[in-house]
């Protein structure tokens, strides 16, 4: 493979070599309109900008794993997959649907949980104090 040698510019007195650029319009030349010409103009609705809507995704994962009462974290756990997928689409609002429905069915899990701990604890002790005074003589 054989390399040309790159051929350098001639030195002259200019800094830059002259080339046949075409020259930008002025800005008086650009903003004349003619009189009798109709002007159209174009309109650009913004929108504010909107946070995305949440799908508590870390939330149901952790209901799923530790307080999955009667499978409402795994419930949980589809809705928020489900609000990530239409998210990603970008439909905002069956994201939100979803991601609302997900956060529902945490706030169920962890609540039913909860108590369902609650009763655990207030009949294991009913029980050993019951227990306890079965056990003594004399009574």
């Amino acid at each position: 493979m054989d390399n040309p040698p790159y051929a350098f510019p001639a030195r002259s007195n200019q800094p830059f070599p002259h080339h046949n650029y075409e020259h930008l319009k002025e800005e008086h030349e650009i903003g004349v309109v003619l009189p009798g010409a109709t002007i159209s103009s174009t309109a650009i609705s913004m929108h504010p900008y909107q946070p995305p809507p949440r799908d508590h995704i870390i939330w149901s994962i952790f209901s799923t794993l530790y307080v999955n009462f009667c499978c409402l974290g795994f419930m949980a756990l589809v809705f928020s997959v489900k609000a990530r997928d239409r998210k990603v689409v970008g439909d905002h609002s069956g994201a939100s649907s979803y991601g609302s429905t997900a956060k529902c069915l945490n706030i169920m899990a962890l609540v039913l949980s909860l108590l369902f701990l609650i009763l655990i604890i207030i009949l294991v002790t009913t029980g050993v104090i019951a227990v306890t005074h079965a056990m003594q003589p004399g009574d």
